[in-house]
């Protein structure tokens, strides 16, 4: 009889080619994703005189460089280059790339699910640490460097130690408001910055069940976050419903062996984990973070902390944070006012995030101003196609092209120094969104709160009568 195995050792043991003498594992990768961002490692092929091992598993995506905004005339020199490198790399290589005229373009952890590139089983990296949002789909996916990257690109595997098993129950039934994003805030805001290091983190029980395909991304996106390795969910009934006709998916009888291997992938009863972790979903608010790292995050009736009653270390911490977002120890949360809003980022910019968005904007005006950026091409005609970009307009809020946008703020979309910012992204520390930006993390719904009342506001009761 085998021991019972966790999802973790049935993936890492199916892609393990070879164990090193260390303990290091030479694993099999399916599918590499690259970015404006992989230039280094091309580089380092051109220099060995080295051709990409396996083009047809490689995919290139613009979307760090894209400018939301006219794509036809792109003034920044530096922006234009990154960019005519990597399709010229692509060319050159003999890659897919999803370029700025493709309709297939978006950010690279949108645009893996959608096409169908992502898939349950798969070992996917990339050179972007949120490679890690793949894992929903029951995949093996996590961020690697400059270094790893042109080591895939030149032999289609990748050496890696083995993390240890995480698993993060999430039980019972979420209130009204409150969805993935508030999951993984509170986690991580109880677990800290680092709870999970070294970890892979396994999501289950009934609310990760009940999530859809979007927010089991957005919750597995924001395992970095919390520190760990990266984060996956077995694969369901709902995983084979999002796939099904994607582009890339298998399609006919191939189909249906897929979906019954896929079905396979789930930890088995009386696996061991090196560490579980169980959260009750009601007791989960909408949540909000009130300084510079994802842990610093409150219910949005919460107060910030005070420095005063804190040990030493942490109140110094503690201190830095608020003076930089410029709080008070002690202060409520709710009614901080805000200078913009921003609903975008592959943590939160698919077509469920925008319909939850523009539920609550409906009929109302925004309060600042603000910028909403689909999470692919695709995104946005469906969006229009819906109707949400008019509620968008109509709050006054710029709606603009896909592409990482204001939360890399390295493509044009960059926060004012000081100013405050209501944001769907995944990171707040210090500049991330523009130099002496600050920079508060939520779900759409309470962006979209936030933008109606120009301040950081409890979403739920601009809920009432509506279906976020």
């Amino acid at each position: 009889m085998n021991a019972p195995r966790t999802l973790l050792d049935k993936l890492w043991n199916r892609h393990e080619i070879v164990r090193g003498d260390e303990g290091t594992s030479l694993l099999w990768v399916d599918r590499h994703l690259v970015h404006e961002g992989s230039h280094h490692a091309f580089r380092k092929l051109s220099e060995r005189n080295l051709p990409v091992a396996h083009p047809e598993l490689t995919v290139a995506v613009v979307d760090h460089y894209a400018p939301t905004r006219h794509r036809d005339r792109i003034t920044d020199p530096a922006q234009k280059r990154m960019i005519d490198t990597l399709e010229e790399n692509a060319r050159r290589h003999g890659l897919t790339c999803f370029g700025l005229d493709d309709p297939r373009q978006g950010i690279v952890h949108v645009i893996g699910p959608e096409q169908g590139l992502t898939l349950p089983g798969l070992l996917i990296n990339c050179g972007d640490s949120h490679t890690s949002t793949h894992g929903a789909f029951g995949a093996l996916a996590f961020g690697i460097g400059a270094t790893e990257v042109a080591h895939v690109l030149a032999t289609q595997t990748i050496w890696q130690s083995r993390p240890k098993a995480m698993r993060i129950r999430i039980e019972g039934t979420a209130g009204p408001g409150v969805g993935a994003k508030d999951f993984a805030l509170g986690w991580i805001a109880r677990l800290g910055a680092d709870g999970a290091h070294g970890h892979a983190i396994e999501y289950a029980g009934s609310a990760v069940r009940a999530l859809s395909m979007e927010g089991r991304m957005t919750l597995c996106n924001l395992s970095i976050e919390g520190g760990g390795r990266l984060g996956m969910i077995a694969p369901d009934e709902t995983t084979l419903a999002y796939l099904e006709g994607r582009p890339r998916a298998p399609a006919g009888d191939e189909w249906q062996r897929a979906c019954a291997e896929w079905l396979a992938l789930t930890s088995d009863d009386g696996a061991a984990f090196d560490r579980e972790v169980t959260i009750d979903a009601a007791e989960i608010a909408p949540i909000v973070t009130w300084g510079t790292s994802p842990e610093d995050a409150l219910p949005i009736d919460g107060h910030v902390p005070d420095p005063a009653k804190l040990a030493p270390r942490e109140a110094d911490n503690v201190r830095d944070a608020l003076d930089y977002m410029g709080l008070t120890a002690g202060q409520k949360l709710a009614g901080t006012p805000v200078d913009q809003v921003f609903i975008g980022s592959c943590t939160n910019a698919r077509i469920e995030d925008l319909r939850a968005a523009a539920a609550v904007l409906a009929g109302r005006r925004s309060r600042v101003p603000g910028m909403v950026s689909p999470g692919s091409t695709a995104v946005k005609a469906r969006a229009e196609a819906e109707g949400l970009d008019r509620i968008f307009i109509e709050a006054g809020l710029d709606w603009v092209g896909s592409g990482c946008s204001m939360c890399v703020a390295m493509n044009g979309d960059i926060a004012a120094p000081g100013s405050r910012v209501a944001s769907t992204t995944n990171r707040n520390f210090k500049g991330r969104q523009g130099r002496g930006a600050r920079t508060h993390l939520m779900s759409p719904v309470m962006v979209a709160a936030a933008a109606v009342t120009g301040a950081l506001t409890d979403v739920r009761p601009l809920l009432k009568g509506r279906k976020p």
